[in-house]
């Protein structure tokens, strides 16, 4: 039987084909390849071969490879079933995902600079008459004989030097070449190399554990559970020189790009033997950067990858070990399709390609502890400071106290934060200062009527930044002038309320006048580079006091930093979501951690209105035990995660009638037929009721079994049409309920 390619048709409908395959092209699954469509030429990947089908017509050929090799390794398209399959989501928006639009597309190719290679040196003689006729050229072939690799033709002369270069490739002296020339993120920077520090106790038990999991054949998840600054960076290090001495390849992912210059810098610096087989891969490149360093990454010339959530698709060869830096985040959350979540699809892939998964956090997502509890994964702490220091002494201020001493004004930094800034900068020590919420003020509110000004566009009150004297809303981007009047009653006395990094940053270098002060949130770090830059600047303490929002909540390890103070600890507390109690604690148990890492005492000073909170008063202590027992209790009693699976469906339309009538007749098709384990939920109206000029309305399902679920759920999603206008969304096993 003559076989057949199934390609999937590049574009937004999920159009799968069958082509035949022409005797001269060899095609493999994976590959990406030229197709006709009806009259035009097209681009598709190939998902499998497989004999012909039998039909009453003709397959049309296969056009052309687009390129030679497969784009798409066999393991991982087992993933992207495997996502479509428990997500719901169609394989096309996996494929997208897998294969990064720069390499996908063919506007993008690899940066090549004309270069001249010397294939047949010139005679004695020869040599000594072009020393007298033809400096130049004598100059060019003295240059080539000395150098083993080729010369680029900028640094031959350039331009001035065509005439000569061309004499010589006349002559068969020398060949020009088109060199490839690798666009190198972090080719500016230095790295000085480190050598593996002495593990302590514990950190040597998990190695083993880790080296042990490295040569079984059927090895199972790690949950590494160790405190802040307990040396997890370390065991990280160590695991991946011993994967790598097995002869395999190792994916590190992190859950923010801020931590991605730091992880980067620690692994290049320890590997610096590898720092050419050392690629990254995140958001922040350029078009060009991405290509050479997934094609790097595919060709086998690189054996660790570093990157966030979208570096779990690296096409690596032979992965033996996927680290997963700090597992709680959110951020590993893909919020637009495909909905997955990259900590889930790291286990999935170890099992699809027998490698081993370390999972490290200081505090644990609830549902990877109880897997941990139920024994599908293991256990592994780190109890200690990995230096012996103890982790940092946490004070709680009630703002409520220091609102009257200020008579009713905001306090921004209480009496307490305030006079530890000063000792800690006295002494030469650091500070980083944690408000998550940027801009000026949170809004502008007009006190004799209640007006507050929001977007257009979203349910949300507009943001003041100062700095461009604008409001801008912070879902849709949605700018503003500032009225000097109340748009509702015409007065005056229309004034900001609360406030965010921007105020604080103002706030901060009035009281402190002498210090340096750098700010690091969205609005700071949009040119390339100033993230990286700002960090470095802090780690040479040119920098005195740090001011950002969760980018520098996590990961960071700053020696001299011996004060952390947190602003508004409720920001994230009385969110909508059952989750907002584990984040608080997750995000308090973080920052605090970046305090006393070195051989100075830490001090973390948290003001919240809601001192008796659980999460803080955990937090405060650094018990997640105490947190979890409670916290899985609760969930336990009202059946939600990690005791079930969560589904949430979204309806959104520009008409709001529409968005909730559709919901409203998704429900109760839904509810025809349910499986019994399945709770369903009434629709709602989202917490955030209009985004995008678009309202949105919601339900919840869970149930204990994801497959059921997420089955059930897309069944009735096939099956029920739905307005044009309205687009309907399934998220399984959602993180955002907003």
């Amino acid at each position: 039987m003559p076989l057949a390619a199934s390609v999937l048709i590049d574009g937004p409908s999920e159009l799968v084909f069958d082509y035949a395959i022409p005797d001269h092209l060899n095609v493999l699954a994976g590959c990406r390849v030229r197709i006709p469509l009806r009259n035009r030429p097209a681009t598709g990947t190939v998902l499998r071969i497989g004999e012909a089908p039998q039909t009453d017509f003709d397959l049309r050929y296969l056009t052309d490879l687009v390129d030679p090799e497969p784009l798409i390794t066999p393991p991982l398209l087992k993933l992207a079933e495997w996502i479509t399959s428990y997500y719901g989501t169609p394989l096309e928006q996996v494929i997208r995902s897998i294969i990064p639009s720069s390499i996908r597309g063919e506007k993008t190719s690899a940066k090549t600079r004309r270069a001249a290679v010397l294939v047949n040196p010139p005679s004695e003689e020869e040599l000594a008459t072009l020393a007298k006729r033809a400096k130049r050229q004598h100059q060019i072939i003295t240059l080539l004989s000395v150098s083993d690799k080729p010369i680029p033709i900028t640094d031959l002369g350039g331009p001035s030097a065509s005439a000569s270069l061309k004499t010589l490739s006349e002559k068969g002296w020398i060949k020009l070449i088109d060199l490839e020339v690798r666009r190198d993120p972090d080719a500016n920077e230095t790295f000085v190399p480190t050598d593996p520090l002495t593990l302590n106790a514990e950190q040597a038990e998990i190695h083993q554990t880790v080296v042990k999991s490295l040569n079984s054949d059927k090895p199972t998840p790690i949950l590494l559970h160790g405190i802040t600054g307990s040396g997890k960076t370390e065991v990280y290090l160590q695991a991946t020189r011993a994967a790598l001495d097995l002869g395999k390849n190792v994916i590190v992912l992190v859950p923010e790009i801020a931590l991605a210059p730091q992880t980067v810098q620690r692994f290049k610096a320890r590997f610096h033997d590898l720092v050419d087989q050392t690629a990254v891969l995140h958001s922040n490149l350029s078009q060009g950067e991405r290509f050479d360093e997934w094609h790097r990454i595919r060709a086998g010339k690189a054996r660790i990858v570093i990157g966030a959530r979208s570096a779990i698709f690296a096409p690596i060869k032979d992965p033996g070990l996927i680290i997963v830096d700090e597992e709680h985040e959110p951020a590993y959350k893909q919020e637009n399709p495909p909905k997955y979540h990259a900590r889930d699809l790291a286990v999935v892939r170890c099992h699809l390609e027998k490698c081993t998964v370390l999972l490290g956090t200081a505090t644990p997502s609830l549902e990877t502890f109880q897997n941990t509890q139920l024994g599908k994964y293991q256990l592994a702490k780190l109890t200690e400071r990995a230096d012996g220091a103890s982790l940092p002494l946490t004070r709680v201020v009630d703002m409520r106290i220091e609102s009257k001493k200020h008579k009713g004004r905001d306090a921004i930094i209480s009496d307490i934060l305030r006079t530890s800034i000063d000792k800690r900068l006295e002494d030469g020590e650091q500070v980083i200062v944690f408000l998550n919420r940027r801009g000026f003020a949170r809004s502008l509110q007009c006190p004799p009527c209640g007006h507050v000004i929001e977007c257009n566009h979203c349910a949300i009150p507009l943001t003041y930044h100062r700095a461009d004297e604008r409001l801008v809303c912070h879902i849709c981007g949605h700018q503003a002038i500032v009225p000097r009047l109340c748009p509702n009653c015409q007065d005056p006395a229309i004034r900001f309320q609360g406030y965010g990094t921007e105020k604080a940053e103002t706030i901060l270098r009035k009281v402190f006048p002498t210090a340096k002060i750098a700010r690091l949130d969205t609005d700071t770090t949009r040119r390339k580079n100033t993230l990286r830059d700002t960090l470095r600047d802090f780690r040479a303490k040119k920098i005195h006091i740090l001011l950002g929002t969760q980018m520098i909540a996590k990961g960071l390890d700053f020696p001299n930093v011996t004060l952390v103070g947190v602003l508004n600890a409720d920001l994230s507390l009385y969110a909508p979501d059952f989750r907002a109690g584990e984040r608080t604690f997750q995000l308090l148990t973080q920052v605090a951690g970046r305090a006393g890492r070195g051989a100075l005492a830490g001090e973390v000073i948290i003001q919240t209105s809601t001192p008796h909170s659980p999460s803080i008063q955990f937090a405060r202590h650094h018990d997640f035990n105490g947190f979890a027992a409670q916290e899985l209790d609760v969930r336990q009693q009202f059946s939600y995660p990690p005791f079930t699976h969560l589904a949430l469906l979204l309806a959104r339309s520009s008409h709001e009638r529409r968005a909730e009538f559709t919901l409203q007749t998704l429900h109760r098709k839904i509810a025809e037929n349910l499986p019994d384990e399945i709770i369903l939920g009434d629709p709602i109206p989202s917490p955030l009721t209009k985004s995008h000029s678009q309202f949105r309305f919601q339900l919840l399902m869970r149930g204990p079994n994801a497959r059921v679920l997420s089955h059930h759920l897309n069944k009735v999603l096939r099956t029920t049409p739905t307005p044009e206008d309205v687009i309907v969304t399934a998220d399984l096993d959602a993180y955002d309920l907003g």
